[in-house]
């Protein structure tokens, strides 16, 4: 899909994708949950949802998933932080979507959910990932909420200390995120090859973005290699 045909089906789906965005606003408002500097939690999503706007042309095979991509950016914590089961999930999801449609989101929403664990590696352990890289389009907002928690770890958040220490957590778990939330096959050096479903592919371009944060220049395209 083009940019441009994704971005016109981002806008004939204007009303129900802010529909989904200000319902998810509200569910995280309702549970008071916030976002680094005590920004309401929605801040956290709209990041999410803009990289979804931005790369979703990349990753989605036709019109009939842009809508479940945006819902699955806009609701991917609702399970894991607001108190939603996944058929809490589902319900919401057929208000805007189809029965095929609802399900693919539902099912984006739950493959993000971590799992139980006393430790960030607990939480997000093979399990986890296993569920990511069987789930058409997790793949790609697993990268965007990543993207979207660096971002504001290293260049919004008003805490230097914690910045420069995000900054580092995050650049050594990056290898082993990228190999955990991709599938296929990989090359005679070890990178991993497009996948045959474009729905479960991880774009270079996120992977740029990325780089761009957590990487310094001279160090960059080197680093890039090793995460292809």
């Amino acid at each position: 899909m083009t940019k441009e045909e994704f971005k016109a089906y981002q806008e004939k789906y204007a009303a129900k994708i802010d529909d989904i965005r200000q319902e998810a606003h509200d569910l995280h408002q309702s549970v008071n949950q916030t976002y680094g500097d005590e920004l309401p939690y929605g801040f956290h999503l709209d990041m999410v949802a803009e990289g979804v706007s931005n790369f979703g042309h990349l990753v989605c095979a036709c019109e009939d998933d842009v809508v479940p991509l945006f819902f699955g950016s806009y609701y991917h914590d609702s399970i894991e932080d607001a108190r939603l089961t996944y058929n809490d999930v589902m319900q919401r999801a057929r208000r805007w979507m189809t029965e095929e449609q609802a399900l693919m989101a539902t099912e984006i929403v739950y493959a993000l959910t971590n799992d139980k664990g006393r430790t960030r590696a607990e939480r997000a352990g093979e399990k986890y990932y296993k569920g990511i890289r069987e789930t058409p389009y997790a793949p790609f907002v697993k990268l965007c909420d990543r993207l979207a928690n660096v971002t504001y770890s290293c260049l919004c958040s008003e805490d230097l200390s914690a910045n420069s220490r995000m900054r580092e957590v995050y650049k050594q778990e990056m290898p082993h995120f990228l190999h955990a939330i991709q599938t296929g096959e990989k090359d005679e050096n070890g990178h991993h090859l497009p996948p045959d479903d474009k729905r479960f592919l991880v774009p270079f371009e996120v992977l740029v973005g990325l780089a761009e944060i957590l990487i310094d220049e001279y160090e960059r395209e080197e680093t890039l290699q090793q995460w292809g």
